[in-house]
């Protein structure tokens, strides 16, 4: 992979045109979808066209050049790619997490440089999750300043990105045990990607592994993440709401295909039906399936506000009801995308199981993606604030 894009990206100016954006590119997107999935073909053509459309810089606050979106454009942009190809719906998500903590941990100096490197097309892949730690939350990779550069070692997994990325984000503690984000040049000695991803679903992420064996930035290239979570910040909704409009794309996609095969279906023999599209329970099924898809829009689409409020007005309060709100995205999406990609089969019928269709695709991306952090631990958060008025823990989780 490249250590620079190979086309310089296109500046989007408007919350209009990110949805035009991406809904021109999810239309080509989902001619080769599933090819790429039976393959386990890498979209590295599709992932540079995506950066170059602009999209993946619209988050970039207005004052360093960018459009800086609604976190409600952000999360419609994101199902409606995923609506065609859940992989790459995935891959940006880690970016537009690092475009955020850059907002409220980097120096104006940062700021100004890293944004820039966006608008131009670079991509952030990430090197955070480490599959050998306590949990998800600590690291073992160390960050050690020496005068002006710093040192990095480590391992880690689940590098969402990082094979396609220009530079490589990456999470390890000082000697204090604060976790900071050193930016990685890709082609930088010493780190080394591993394309070792061989997960049943989400099959084109390429979220394999990082090592880092004394790596070197210049400390100009270091930024505190921990300070995002030190005090009250719309970074772990940011985090969240991605993952959760993932899953509202999978359920979206899933929804469409049933239609399609449901409507070439045979009529059920009791049904005294000419056609499988006038059956009385297939027309229930998808009115059921049809309105608990759009209702899973809709709490993305609410989510997106809360976000935004949270990053307009920082307090514990605005932050702790954009977690609320997230967390209801992220379980109802992850039910939907499950029922939906499971109903796909029931109402198009046996047929669909063929090789042919690869409509399991849909259902293994679900199952692989809603695994992203446990979906159980958010009706606690939920229940939590509701019942006994607890503010949900601030970390890139919640």
């Amino acid at each position: 992979m490249s250590a620079h894009p190979l086309h310089p990206a296109h500046i989007i100016r408007s919350d209009a045109e990110a949805i035009e954006v991406a809904t021109r590119l999810a239309e080509r997107f989902a001619v080769g979808a599933s090819e790429r999935d039976r393959e386990r073909r890498l979209p590295v053509a599709e992932l540079d066209e995506f950066s170059a459309s602009g999209l993946w810089g619209i988050t970039v606050p207005k004052a360093y050049g960018g459009a800086e979106v609604s976190y409600v454009t952000v999360a419609e942009v994101i199902k409606l790619i995923s609506a065609a190809d859940p992989s790459l719906g995935q891959i940006p998500q880690n970016h537009l997490g690092v475009v955020d903590l850059l907002l409220h941990t980097a120096s104006e100096e940062q700021k100004r440089y890293y944004f820039g490197k966006i608008l131009a097309g670079y991509r952030f892949g990430n090197a955070f999750s480490e599959a050998k730690s306590k949990n998800a939350g600590t690291f073992d990779t160390q960050i050690r300043i020496d005068g002006d550069s710093a040192q990095i070692n480590g391992e880690k997994f689940y590098c969402t990105g990082a094979l396609f990325a220009h530079l490589v984000p990456t999470v390890g503690n000082n000697e204090h045990g604060q976790a900071l984000i050193a930016f990685v040049e890709r082609d930088a000695p010493g780190l080394s990607v591993i394309d070792s991803w061989d997960g049943f679903g989400q099959r084109t992420t390429a979220s394999g592994g990082v090592t880092l064996d004394g790596v070197t930035v210049p400390l100009s290239a270091v930024i505190p993440a921990h300070l995002a979570f030190d005090r009250p910040t719309a970074n772990g909704p940011i985090s969240q709401i991605i993952q959760a409009a993932v899953d509202t794309g999978i359920a979206v996609g899933a929804l469409e295909q049933a239609k399609l095969h449901a409507r070439q279906a045979r009529p059920w023999i009791d049904s005294q039906q000419e056609h499988g599209w006038q059956d009385p329970f297939t027309i229930a099924a998808i009115g059921d399936l049809a309105w608990r898809v759009h209702g899973t829009e809709a709490i993305l689409a609410k989510a997106g506000l809360a976000v935004d409020r949270a990053l307009a007005e920082p307090n514990e309060d605005s932050v702790a009801q954009a977690s609320l709100v997230v967390a209801q995205a992220k379980v109802l999406s992850a039910e939907t995308a499950l029922l939906a990609s499971s109903k796909l089969f029931e109402l198009a019928g046996t047929r669909s199981v063929t090789g042919k269709y690869n409509l399991d695709r849909f259902w293994r991306n679900a199952r692989t993606h809603t695994l992203h952090d446990p979906a159980r631990w958010k009706y606690h958060l939920i229940g939590n604030f509701v019942l006994n008025g607890v503010k949900p823990a601030r970390h890139a989780w919640n």
